[in-house]
């Protein structure tokens, strides 16, 4: 799944067996954020939900994140 956090960088989080893996994309690239640990009994629908608790600070007024298709 692909998020666009807040107009400013775009994460790509991923299951690999039992955990989520978060990688920033970056022209072209996929970088390991390794600094950000999602819990790994969290429901994929609720992904975008705990990204913003972490995120929150550099959301604008009105800004939220969006998963991208």
């Amino acid at each position: 799944m692909k998020f666009n956090i807040y107009g400013r960088f775009q994460l790509d989080v991923r299951r690999v067996g039992d955990e989520w893996e978060v990688y920033r994309l970056d022209y072209g690239k996929r970088v390991p954020m390794e600094e950000i640990v999602i819990p790994p009994t969290l429901p994929e629908d609720e992904i975008a939900t705990y990204l913003d608790d972490i995120f929150h600070e550099l959301a604008g007024f009105g800004q939220s994140i969006e998963v991208l298709v």
